[in-house]
């Protein structure tokens, strides 16, 4: 019966890990659904702070802001990789750093220089196994992150492209589709693209564009311009922060929901096992008996 006790002890043991496993899911089951309630939270005001940087950017004034001017060559390219602080999510993390690698396996080939920051300790403790030139991090942000947060690691990045130590900003994170599908994506942060400028009504079709109108600036332009363009950018980060924790929590309860069942069928094979083994224990005592009933 040596052989039966293990079994129960595995038994035992794979139950215990289920109930962990399906504690982890609906836990991340009811993050995913205050993360995607941030996510959506977020947009109006990227939608609108996107309406106001685009007719900004198309104002008759006669000051242009760095983040809008392409660079004709590119010598040294500035990456944000978006991650996550925790494991346990899948391939969520490997998908991202492995688009992130093999771009910046392109860039070096093609002889750029390359920088990062890293949001999240996964993305942070590969660059470093990397020996990557990391400029600035943020990681433990939680579940509720904020801008604050954000602030000092992005600014860092945006410094260095108003600066010209950067020709090219691009950012790495996962894209929430749905609850079964996250896409890692890779996107022209800066110089703005003429997409990501458009305002709402010239994704319409609207004439807005031809009429060319403006604000009216106080005290000037410029350091309004600066500041909303800043703005701009900065929200552009949070959402992909926003997008890739949806991404997270989405990914970590379907990985728990898939480590639950097949826990079970662990759990369903070796009761099988244990069955086997315990009415072959039985057969050989009864043979026992018998033969010794026949002796006698």
């Amino acid at each position: 019966m040596a052989g039966s006790r293990e079994i129960r002890n595995k038994i035992k043991s794979v139950k215990n890990t289920q109930k962990i496993t399906r504690a982890m899911e609906m836990v991340a089951a009811s993050k995913m659904r205050k993360a995607q309630d941030r996510m959506k939270k977020a947009r109006p005001y990227g939608d609108k702070i996107r309406n106001v940087a685009a007719h900004m950017s198309r104002a008759n004034t006669e000051y242009r802001h760095p983040f809008l001017i392409e660079r004709d060559t590119v010598k040294r390219v500035g990456i944000i990789v978006v991650t996550s602080d925790k494991g346990l999510c899948g391939g969520l993390n490997t998908n991202v750093l492995r688009r992130a690698l093999n771009e910046m396996k392109k860039w070096q080939a093609e002889g750029e220089e390359l920088e990062v920051c890293c949001i999240g300790s996964k993305g942070l403790g590969f660059m470093s196994r990397l020996k990557a030139n990391v400029i600035s991090q943020v990681v433990g942000l939680g579940d509720t992150p904020d801008m604050a947060s954000l602030i000092g690691a992005v600014k860092v990045v945006l410094d260095g492209y108003t600066e010209d130590r950067f020709d090219r900003v691009y950012i790495f994170y996962n894209r929430f589709i749905n609850t079964m599908k996250q896409e890692p994506v890779m996107e022209k942060l800066l110089p703005l693209s003429d997409d990501k400028m458009q305002s709402d009504e010239e994704q319409e079709g609207s004439s807005a564009k031809a009429a060319g109108w403006d604000y009216i600036y106080e005290p000037e332009a410029k350091p309004v311009i600066d500041d909303i363009m800043v703005r701009y950018v900065e929200a552009l980060i949070y959402q992909a922060l926003t997008e890739n924790m949806a991404s997270e929590q989405s990914a970590r309860m379907v990985a728990m929901k898939a480590a639950s069942d097949n826990a079970g069928n662990v759990i369903d094979e070796l009761t099988l096992i244990y069955n086997k083994s315990r009415q072959a224990a039985i057969t050989k005592e009864l043979s026992e008996i018998v033969s010794g009933a026949a002796a006698v």
